[in-house]
């Protein structure tokens, strides 16, 4: 499966988006800090994960919320726990 998801620091409320054809693989190189722009922003937690089929299609999804950059609509996409905005 493959997902596009949104990470969470809680010392800033900044929000990190992603895509991975392996969740758990990805969140633990984030975790440990192998990730050069999440690592002075550790701990991250996950607050939003949506599989698609393809890769492709994640990556476009991730590609259009990143440009996007609106806090308010990565909110309502946590809290309804769905994309619904016509991408």
């Amino acid at each position: 499966m493959n997902y596009v998801y949104i990470l969470k620091n809680s010392k800033n409320n900044r929000y990190y988006i992603g895509s991975t054809n392996n969740i758990e693989r990805r969140l633990a190189e984030h975790n440990s800090g192998k990730t050069k722009y999440l690592r002075p922003l550790l701990p991250i937690e996950l607050v939003f994960k949506k599989d698609f089929e393809k890769l492709k299609d994640a990556r476009l999804i991730e590609r259009k919320l990143k440009n996007l950059k609106n806090h308010n609509i990565l909110e309502r996409i946590i809290r309804e726990g769905d994309i619904n905005m016509g991408l």
